[in-house]
C-alpha cells in the first residue's frame, strides 16, 4: 500500500539532490534588508511598513536570506512577526491573520518588499549625447545626497522638465555635470542594481543532506498549509489541480525548472495520498494497521460505507481544484 508513496518520495528527494548539488543555492543575504533597509510596496505599506526600514530579525530570530521575510516557514507561524528599526526605533510588525493567501499574487514580491539598493548606469540609448558612462554612479542631484535608487527616482521626479547639476562618481572620481530631466522624470540612461547575491556550493554529501532537507521542507509546509486552512488562517482558493500544476511549469523550457516543479509535485502527491482517506492508500493503510493491532479485518459493510465516504470527498475535492483553476484562469 506504500509503494506508491515510496516511489514518489526517493523521485522527488533524488530530484532535489541533483539539482542542489548541481545548482547549489543563490539568493540575497539578509544584510542588505538588516543594514540598508527596504522599499515597501503597495502590500508592504498596508501593514505597516515604510521605505528605509530595516527588518533586523524574523519571528523574533535572526534570519540569513531577504526570502526568508515571506517565506512560508516564516508566514505560517502562529504570531508571526517582523523586528523592525526605523529612525533609531525598535518595534514589531505583526504578520496579519491570512496574510500568506498573499504569496498567491503573481507580482507579490514586487508589491512586498524588495531590499535599498545602490545603483551604476549600466546602459546609454544608442544616439545618446549626455556625459555619462557605464559604472558611473551618481552621487547628488543638485545638493541632495542620493545613495540608493528610490531617493534617486523621488528626488529627480521633483526636478522633471528643469535642468539639475549632477555629482558623479567614475573611477573614483567626483565631477558635476549639468543635464535636462525629461517631463517623465527621466535623463536618458538605464541603471542596475549593486545587490550582489550570495552562492552556497555543496559537496555531493552535502547536497545529499540539504537536498533531503528542502524535500521534506516541502512536505512540512504543505502541511502546515493545510492545517491552516481547516482553521481559517489560509484561503481554499490557493489549492490547485491538474490545470494549476500544469501553469507551475515554466512556459520556456528550463531544466533546472522543470526538475524543481517534478520533484516538488512528487513531495506534495505523496503526502496528498498519504491522508488517510478512505480510497486513498493512506486510507487503506489506516485499516491494515487497525488489522494488525485488533487482529480482525473491519467487516466488508464498513469498508465499502468507508469507500464511498473516500469517493464522495475526493470526488467533491476534484471539483473544487478544478473550479479553482477555471476562476484563475478568468482572473476570477
Amino acid at each position: 500500500m506504500l509503494g506508491g508513496i515510496i516511489v514518489n518520495v526517493i523521485a522527488g528527494v533524488i530530484a532535489f539532490i541533483i539539482l542542489t548539488y548541481n545548482l547549489g543555492e543563490t539568493y540575497l543575504p539578509a544584510d542588505y534588508t538588516q543594514e540598508q533597509g527596504i522599499v515597501a510596496g503597495e502590500i508592504a505599506q498596508e501593514i505597516g511598513f515604510q521605505t528605509g526600514d530595516k527588518i533586523l530579525k524574523v519571528n523574533g530570530e535572526d534570519y540569513d536570506r531577504v526570502s526568508d521575510i515571506w517565506s512560508g516557514e516564516t508566514l505560517l507561524n502562529s504570531d508571526a512577526f517582523w523586528t523592525v528599526e526605523r529612525n533609531g526605533e525598535v518595534f514589531d510588525i505583526q504578520v496579519p491573520d491570512g496574510f500568506i493567501n498573499e504569496l498567491n499574487d503573481e507580482e507579490f514580491e514586487l508589491k512586498f518588499i524588495f531590499p535599498r539598493y545602490e545603483f551604476a548606469i549600466t546602459a546609454l540609448p544608442e544616439e545618446s549625447n549626455i556625459n555619462l558612462l557605464e559604472g558611473d554612479m551618481i552621487k547628488k542631484i543638485n545638493e541632495t545626497s542620493v545613495k540608493f535608487y528610490d531617493e534617486f527616482q523621488e528626488v529627480i521626479g521633483v526636478y522633471a522638465g528643469s535642468e539639475v547639476t549632477l555629482t558623479i562618481e567614475r573611477e573614483g572620481e567626483l565631477f558635476e555635470d549639468q543635464y535636462i530631466v525629461n517631463g517623465d522624470s527621466t535623463i536618458g540612461f538605464f541603471a542596475g542594481s549593486l545587490l550582489e547575491p550570495a552562492r552556497d556550493s555543496y559537496t555531493f554529501g552535502e547536497a545529499v543532506t540539504r537536498g533531503t532537507e528542502k524535500a521534506f521542507g516541502a512536505v512540512i509546509l504543505n502541511a502546515k498549509a493545510l492545517g491552516k486552512m481547516f482553521g481559517g488562517g489560509v484561503n481554499p482558493r490557493s489549492l490547485s489541480g491538474p490545470i494549476g500544476i500544469v501553469n507551475m511549469f515554466p512556459k520556456t523550457w528550463d531544466w533546472n525548472a522543470f526538475w524543481y516543479t517534478t520533484g516538488f509535485i512528487s513531495m506534495i502527491l505523496a503526502f496528498m495520498n498519504l491522508l488517510p482517506i478512505p480510497a486513498l492508500d493512506g486510507g487503506h493503510v489506516v485499516f491494515l494497521l487497525y488489522e494488525m493491532i485488533s487482529g480482525s479485518a473491519p467487516s466488508d459493510a464498513f469498508l465499502e460505507g468507508a469507500q464511498k465516504v473516500g469517493m464522495v470527498i475526493l470526488l467533491g475535492l476534484m471539483v473544487f481544484v478544478f473550479g479553482n483553476d477555471i476562476l484563475k484562469l478568468f482572473g476570477i
